[in-house]
């Protein structure tokens, strides 16, 4: 992808942009050094929960020290400030942290989850983390050359950075990745990973290119994933992705998608039939 921003006009287009690009000539195989991150709104800033609170650090410490006080203290698998702030990200507490996949087909998910939102243009934003990682200061691209690793583990990370203010400690300006610790299987079958800024409200749109999916296209592109299996029954585990799953996917088209073209359509949505999972 050689420009900042594409946007798509087919399935097939879209198929071969987000899987542009992946030949590794090193290790002679397909293995692709892109994180992706899908939303149903394009107009949608990259900017992570602890930003549109209006945070810094200190308030990151804050929310920090009360989520630790309330969870059980097994809840990680080692006592480290990243692998609490990675906790607390997965279950929703505002941290610097953003929520990326390896896999873009996770991405389009997170693109098209939401049928409300189908009026509008939906987003993946791609990033190298390879190349991320070639700016970061030389404390940190030394932790992970010594390690032969391409992203850090909270471990890693913990090691060169103990605290939240050590990492702004070099007072650049720089993104890195970081793997979380298996909590549970939804992260594990969402192919996640983070992203973490210094500071806390670097802007990540800067190190991004964006593949925009028209809104015309959305039902394809759901439908498509909902055959590929990669539906909320996959990447929330148990019984509230089942639900969240069956609850969309026998959902009625509205009223507006009654006049996609055929291609688009994907099913006869004059009848109202419910759709067989």
């Amino acid at each position: 992808m050689s420009t900042r921003e594409r946007r798509v006009e087919s399935w097939t287009e879209l198929q071969e942009l987000l899987f542009d690009d992946m030949w590794n000539e090193d290790l002679a195989l397909f293995r692709s050094s892109f994180a992706f991150r899908g939303n149903g709104d394009a107009s949608v800033s990259l900017t992570s929960g602890l930003t549109r609170l209006g945070g810094d650090v200190e308030l990151e410490r804050q929310l920090m020290r009360a989520f630790r006080k309330y969870a059980r203290q097994d809840a990680v698998p080692h006592d480290t400030d990243w692998d609490w702030l990675a906790l607390g990200q997965h279950h929703g507490l505002p941290t610097r942290l953003l929520d990326w996949t390896y896999s873009p087909y996770v991405a389009l998910h997170f693109a098209t989850q939401n049928p409300t939102k189908y009026d509008r243009d939906g987003i993946v934003w791609v990033i190298d983390y390879v190349d991320a990682h070639q700016h970061l200061p030389s404390r940190l691209r030394s932790a992970l050359r010594d390690e032969g690793a391409n992203v850090f583990t909270t471990e890693l990370l913990a090691e060169v950075a103990p605290g939240l203010r050590d990492l702004d400690d070099d007072g650049e300006r720089f993104v890195l990745f970081v793997e979380p610790p298996s909590f549970d299987s939804r992260i594990v079958n969402q192919y996640a990973l983070f992203s973490v800024t210094s500071p806390v409200d670097l802007e990540l749109a800067d190190f991004a290119r964006r593949v925009v999916i028209p809104a015309e296209l959305k039902w394809e592109v759901r439908d498509k994933l909902d055959q590929a299996n990669v539906t909320e029954r996959v990447l929330f585990p148990g019984l509230d992705g089942i639900s969240r799953w069956l609850a969309r996917y026998y959902a009625p088209r509205l009223p507006g998608e009654r006049d996609l073209p055929e291609p688009d359509r994907g099913v006869d949505v004059e009848s109202a039939e419910p759709r067989e999972p």
